[in-house]
């Protein structure tokens, strides 16, 4: 596991990644060790919650992905079967290529 995280990682602008249950237990991380994965986790795991139930209000299906936007980079979370795979990244990324090497990814995490 920690090896596919890794090479998640050398996708230019990804500062981390990681799988979480969905009650927010770490399953495996790859974070820089300035950002709190404890934190992150659970962040990843209300997040994915929260945006599901909104989804159901709204009777439409369960989010596959979810992107946050913040000023100073993005989340990404996707569900990974048997987790939320949640990447880290600098502000200015290839988004395009964040989702295409996170579905390589989880790919390989239920391969």
């Amino acid at each position: 596991m920690y090896n596919i995280l890794s090479e998640l990682n050398k996708t230019s602008g990804v500062k981390g990644s990681m799988l979480v249950g969905l009650d927010g237990i770490i399953i495996a991380a790859d974070l820089d060790s300035q950002i709190e994965d404890e934190t992150v986790g659970a962040m990843s795991a209300s997040i994915v919650a929260n945006v599901g139930k909104a989804m159901e209000r709204l009777k439409s299906e369960t989010p596959s992905r979810i992107t946050v936007e913040a000023d100073h980079g993005k989340l990404f979370l996707a569900d990974a079967g048997v987790g939320i795979l949640t990447v880290i990244d600098e502000k200015d990324v290839n988004i395009g290529l964040i989702r295409l090497e996170m579905k390589n990814a989880i790919g390989k995490i239920n391969g």
